[in-house]
């Protein structure tokens, strides 16, 4: 089964550049194992198309996921999301801890540990 990736699939923040959107989108969808290993992405035209953006915009998500070893691109054939697991298992670790440091900051912000946050976040049932 091929990648299908729609542009209501997420949601963009006009504050931020897309094409790091688009790789914090995929590399949880690699890591959630929505992309499974080995399966083939679209071409870079193929994908700009398909979400309407330019075709520069994918290939520099397409870079920045090829640099952390997400995915492969194989001449000729097309590019792949990567069967290594070590990869993708070190790809998920990195986006936890990126959220218990957003948790840290959030918890800090309002004086609280990162427990007392939990804790006053938790919905009770009346």
């Amino acid at each position: 089964m091929d990648f299908i990736w729609k542009p209501d699939h997420f949601r963009i923040d006009p504050s931020r550049p897309l094409y790091e959107q688009f790789v914090e989108q995929l590399r949880a969808d690699i890591a959630r194992g929505v992309l499974a290993p080995g399966i083939r992405l679209p071409s870079v035209r193929e994908l700009a198309a398909t979400i309407r953006v330019n075709p520069t915009t994918v290939m520099k998500t397409y870079q920045e996921l090829e640099r952390s070893q997400l995915i492969v691109t194989y001449r000729g054939q097309g590019t792949f999301v990567t069967k290594d697991e070590k990869v993708i298992r070190e790809s998920k670790r990195a986006i936890a801890r990126e959220a218990v440091r957003k948790l840290r900051e959030t918890a800090e912000s309002l004086d609280l540990t990162v427990e007392q946050l939990l804790e006053l976040a938790q919905v009770k049932e009346e």
